[in-house]
This record gives C-alpha cells, structure tokens and sequence, in this order.
C-alpha cells in the first residue's frame, strides 16, 4: 500500500476525511495524491477560455484544503483534472499506480439521511478500483477486526486480495468471513481459497436474501473495525446497480469503514 489516492469534493466533512486518510496513509509509510475533477461544458458561441482559471482555482483550493490537517509527515501530492469524473478516476488511478482510492460517504453536503452519495456510488459503481469508504467525521485507529461478507469464495482474478493482505499484515488484523448463502448459490461457492484462507480466523455460514442483509444480521456480534465486501454486480451494493444513492436507513452502521475489494473473477 503505497499509493492512496483522494478526491476532494465540496461536503462539510472534507477535511476530517483528508485527515483520517493521512493517519491511514501515515501507518503504511504511503503517499497521498489529493485531487479534485472538474469538467468544462462550453456554451455555444463564447470566446472566454475558462479551463486555465478554473485549473488555477482548483489547484489554490487544495493547496488551502491540504493546509488544514496535520500532515504528520506524510508525503501529499495536489493535483486537479478536467474530464469526466468516472473515465477520469480510471486513468488517474492507472497513470499515477495507485493501490486504494479513499472515499467519503458523500462528497457534497447533500441531505442528513443519505449514507452513500451520487457521487460516491458512482465511483463505487462504475470503477473498479480497491476502495475504502470511510464514514463522516471518523477518527483513524488500528483496525483489528475484519468482517468479510462473500456470497462466493471463488478467487480467479489475480492480486484480488492485495488490499485486504497489506491492511491485515499492517495490523495484524483478525479477519472473520461471512459466506452467505443467496438464491444465487452455486455448487463448491462456499469452497475457500487457500490464499484466502490463509487469511481467515473463523468462518460463520448463513442463508439471506442477499450479501446485504447477512451482514446486517451478523455484523454487531462480531463488532468490526472494518466491513470488507466485493464488488459485483448484483453484490453487497446490489442497491447501487439500480441506483447510486444508498440511504443510512439501508445501512444502519454509519461509523463502520468499508473496504470494497475490485472484484476477485
């Protein structure tokens, strides 16, 4: 884990977040790239250039951004692009190696009952970077108990795990699985994968509707630091593919970390 990469949006919560994500970055000797995307829709007609001023603005507004926290050592890079915010996540992240990518909840002060934003269920939805959602106003401490909720232990793509490995070898983090049984359960889906179970301390089965409610179910008796899920199509975020606002109501755990692995077929 040495890359971490932060987008900067315009919510209340933005310098507590760029806090939490330098006390991360700090415990792994990483390097944060704060950045901030803007896109340019030009009007027909006019003969004002704009992207040179809002680049400049853009910049000077992370560089008083980054001024805010304590650094704490911690190497911090401010960078600002135009594009779409998707497609230019992707290249960022590819260009600049970057091994996780941290979010927050909601990336603009949109309204008190929303748990994940447009926004950020975009990034979730859309990209298929390693990332970490931290919850509003979190102070960083030492993560000692993972929950991992899979509805399959099928392992085909390869470094899947990577994040998962540096946050549990940086911690020494017990990691406990959750295998949940849904209508989609295939035969040999509960078969773990050595790399996988090297991992694992214990190993809880259940039967649920989806990911989602297995984990609602059993996530206060184990009492994580932090939730590890996978991204999928139809996965823990099933919420997301039909739309990209979660609501806290659906997730009743708004101080939990979630780590969302890339994908592991």
């Amino acid at each position: 884990m040495k890359h971490i990469l932060v987008p900067v949006g315009s919510s209340a919560n933005a310098v507590s977040h760029l806090q939490y994500a330098v006390d991360f970055a700090r415990a792994f000797g990483a390097k944060i790239y704060v950045v901030q995307i803007y896109d340019v829709y030009s009007k027909a007609g006019t003969m004002i250039k704009v992207d040179h001023i809002l680049a400049r603005e853009s910049y000077e507004f992370l560089k008083a951004h980054v001024a805010k926290v304590d650094t704490k050592g911690v190497e911090i890079i401010i960078k600002s692009f135009k594009g779409k915010l998707v497609d230019t996540l992707e290249l960022v992240c590819h260009s600049l190696d970057i091994d996780l990518i941290m979010i927050e909840p909601r990336t603009n002060s949109v309204r008190d009952e929303v748990f994940l934003g447009k926004t950020s269920g975009k990034i979730i939805k859309q990209t298929n970077i390693p990332a970490l959602i931290v919850p509003e106003g979190l102070t960083f401490k030492p993560i000692v108990y993972i929950l991992m909720a899979l509805k399959s232990a099928v392992i085909k793509k390869e470094d899947a795990l990577v994040p998962l490995i540096a946050i549990k070898n940086q911690f020494r983090s017990i990691v406990n699985l959750l295998l949940v049984k849904t209508p989609f359960y295939n035969d040999g889906d509960f078969d773990v994968n050595p790399e996988l179970a090297k991992l694992i301390t214990n190993t809880t089965k259940t039967e649920n509707a989806t990911t989602f409610q297995g984990v609602l179910e059993h996530y206060k008796e184990n009492n994580p630091d932090m939730l590890c899920v996978v991204r999928r199509k139809r996965g823990f975020f099933s919420k997301l593919w039909e739309k990209n606002t979660i609501l806290k109501k659906d997730f009743q755990s708004s101080t939990l970390p979630v780590l969302v692995l890339s994908g592991l077929k």
